[in-house]
This record gives structure tokens, C-alpha cells and sequence, in this order.
């Protein structure tokens, strides 16, 4: 038996946070005894259109290398993978029957046609929802009616949902949802991936950060003006901030820099891919996470958060969303108010002038990525969960 994850929300082995989820449940599948499939559906151009990475099979059923000069043969092209796609999961069916199709739809044409695919091939529909399904129609009257739309497909085709967060459940289970078939997945990591740090990296110890460098979805901004206000006190610290950022808000951010003079004391990084960040995420001092409080935050649930703690190195939080549902201030992690730099300041001074503590709260919080937040131990029970009807 079989599970297929299929998607148009990530790319696989390396993409965006929805990839990095999409890694644990594939490896805690398989190391629970159940192969897996991971379907790309998404029209990007990559280098490895199918593969094997650690028992895990992968296709990119767009399979483009490059952008093809002439517009009709790439609307051929997109138009061709539903064929594909078809015909590759009829392959994979009939060779290790599919028990559940695992869907990661951000667009309503793609969620339609999963559902299709696998009421044809007679196997479980489960969404998985790790974000509010409100959060890309938020704005306009029109919008909140298209967002309504698409929920009505999810409530009504649905044979289960994965959610991130108890915000998730009860959303769904207020719209009428049958709550025996909602089902809480916490944010999720391999700490196996966190093994190795390579060679030393900088000759100096740094506050790092690792995700999306923006001003929309994190308070990056919040982040730098604390260190800028600490800087001085510690010089011999720096801030290393990595990770995918768009040409107008990295313009804002070298801006911000400047006006608070540490330009010789932040590193900008480059776009890293998935396994080069582990290097730079364990060797950091302190790991930092400055998420907004939004309807982004309250649902969701940052899969970078486990990933620091998994480090055992000092992690501060914004505490946002469900954060504080699982850490505790001074005791697994350190927690500040979201949007204050000074609080932010205050607990970067603490944790550098109490490392050895800080040390201890970080090993603590390591732990709960052996238990709750482990790969495998999630994988377990969604596959009981699965097997329940």
C-alpha cells in the first residue's frame, strides 16, 4: 500500500516551507512502513523532474526544464500534465494500491481535480491545511465570496483534514465540518537533518534568522532594530539573516540597515537551498523568529520555529498564534510580546548575559522535537487516524 502527497502548493526535494512539511510526513510514512509518492503539480522549471531521495519517489508532472520561447507550446505544456498526471498515478495505483491521497491545494481548479482523481482511483481524500484558507481573500467582498467558494468544495469532498493548529479545527468545525474527521498535526521536523554542522562558517558568533525575509509575513524589520539597539553593548556579536527575499523588500531592508549604521555588522545571505541553511541554523548563537500577530499567525503554526529548536540552541519567539501552547518563557524557549523590538532588545541582553541558562532552556526545547513535534511520532498517528475510516 501506498500514500500519494499531491500538491500545487510546493516543490519537492527543495522549495518553500510547505516543502520542508512535505519532507517529514514522506520520510515519516515510509519509516512507519508505507511507501509514498510525492506528485509536484505546479508549473515550475526544474533541473530533476523525477527522482528517489531516501526511499521517497518524486515527479514534477509539468516536467519542463526551461521556459519554452513560444506561447502556445507552454499552454500545451500545462495542458498536457493533467494527462500525465492521470496516467503516472494509474501506474503508481496499479503497482501499490493508494490507501490516501494527501492534497495540497492552493488554487480551486487544482483542488477539483484532485478530488476527482481520487474518487476515480477509490481512495481517501485528505486535505492538508496548514494556513487559514481565508488568507489569500482577505480584502474585498468579491474575494471573501471566491474564498467561500472554494471552502465548500473543501467541506464537501473532504474525507479528512490535517490542521496545524487547534485555530484550524475549530474553524472548520464551526462551518459544520464533522469533527470526527478533522485532525490536529503540529508542526512537524526530522531532527536527523540537524546532525551535521559542517566546518565553522563565520569567525564570529551571530543572531541568526532564517525564512522569509519580509516586512508582510515576519516583523524582520522589528528584529533588526533590537539588534541595532544592542549592538554596541555586544560587538562582537553580528546578525546573519537568510532566506528568500524579493528584490523591492531586500531594497528595504539594506535601507533599514543603513539608517541605523550595522552595515558592517549584519550578513545579508543569498537564497540557500534546503540542506545548505542547516549549516547556518546550527551554528547560530541565537536563533530568532519574529513572526506578525495576523490571521496568518493565529492559524498557522512555523515550521522554522521547530526547526531552531531541534538545534538546542537558544531560540526567542514572538509568541503568536499557538506558540505559546507548547513553549514556555524561561523554560523551553524564551517568549516576547509581537511588534516590540524593545521587549526584543530586553530578552536578547538576557540571553547573552545568561548563556549557560539560555543553553539549558534550549536543550529543553529540543526535547519536544523528540516527542510532539517529531516526524515519525506524527506520522503514526496520522496513519491511525487514516486507517479509522
Amino acid at each position: 500500500m501506498s500514500i500519494l502527497i499531491f500538491g500545487d502548493s510546493f516543490s519537492f526535494p527543495d522549495g518553500n516551507a510547505a516543502t520542508n512539511r512535505v519532507h517529514t510526513y514522506a520520510k515519516g510514512f515510509y519509516e512507519n512502513g508505507v511507501n509514498v509518492r510525492v506528485i509536484c503539480f505546479a508549473n515550475d522549471y526544474v533541473n530533476v523532474v523525477d527522482g528517489e531521495l531516501n526511499g521517497i519517489n518524486f515527479y514534477h508532472t509539468f516536467g519542463q526544464k526551461s521556459r519554452h520561447k513560444y506561447f502556445i507550446i507552454r499552454r500545451w505544456q500545462k495542458f498536457i500534465k493533467y494527462f500525465r498526471t492521470i496516467r503516472l498515478i494509474g501506474e503508481i495505483n496499479k503497482s501499490d494500491k493508494i490507501i490516501a491521497l494527501n492534497c495540497w491545494a492552493e488554487h480551486l481548479h487544482f483542488q477539483i481535480f484532485a478530488f476527482f482523481i481520487a474518487k476515480y482511483f477509490k481512495t481517501k481524500f485528505i486535505l492538508e491545511r496548514s494556513e487559514h484558507p481565508f488568507k489569500d481573500y482577505e480584502g474585498s467582498f468579491i474575494k471573501l465570496i471566491f474564498g467561500n467558494i472554494k471552502l465548500y468544495f473543501e467541506i464537501s469532498f473532504c474525507s479528512g483534514i490535517f490542521c496545524i493548529s487547534r485555530h484550524l479545527v475549530e474553524f472548520y468545525k464551526n462551518r459544520g465540518f464533522n469533527p470526527q474527521k478533522l485532525f490536529l498535526v503540529p508542526s512537524t521536523v526530522d531532527p536527523t537533518r540537524f546532525v551535521h554542522s559542517g566546518e565553522k562558517i563565520f569567525p564570529f558568533p551571530f543572531i541568526g534568522y532564517f525564512g522569509s525575509l519580509t516586512f508582510t509575513w515576519d516583523n524582520i524589520d522589528i528584529l533588526i532594530k533590537a539588534f541595532a539597539k544592542i549592538s554596541n553593548k555586544f560587538p562582537e556579536i553580528r546578525l546573519v539573516l537568510g532566506g528568500f527575499c524579493l528584490e523591492d523588500e531586500k531594497k528595504q531592508l539594506k535601507d533599514l540597515i543603513k539608517e541605523l549604521n550595522i552595515t558592517t555588522k549584519v550578513e545579508l545571505l543569498k537564497y540557500l537551498k534546503r540542506e545548505e541553511i542547516v549549516n547556518y541554523i546550527n551554528q547560530a548563537h541565537i536563533l530568532v523568529l519574529v513572526r506578525k500577530n495576523n490571521l496568518k499567525s493565529q492559524a498557522s503554526f512555523p515550521s522554522k520555529l521547530t526547526e531552531f529548536l531541534v538545534t538546542a540552541n537558544p531560540v526567542i519567539s514572538v509568541a503568536v498564534g499557538e506558540i505559546s501552547d507548547y513553549l514556555t518563557d524561561g523554560e523551553n524557549a524564551f517568549l516576547v510580546k509581537p511588534g516590540d523590538f524593545d521587549a526584543l532588545a530586553e530578552k536578547l541582553i538576557f540571553v547573552l548575559e545568561n548563556y549557560q541558562f539560555a543553553k539549558e532552556v534550549g536543550l529543553r526545547g529540543k526535547e519536544l522535537t523528540n516527542t510532539v513535534f517529531n516526524y515519525k511520532f506524527q506520522a503514526k498517528r496520522m496513519l491511525d487516524f487514516i486507517n479509522t475510516f
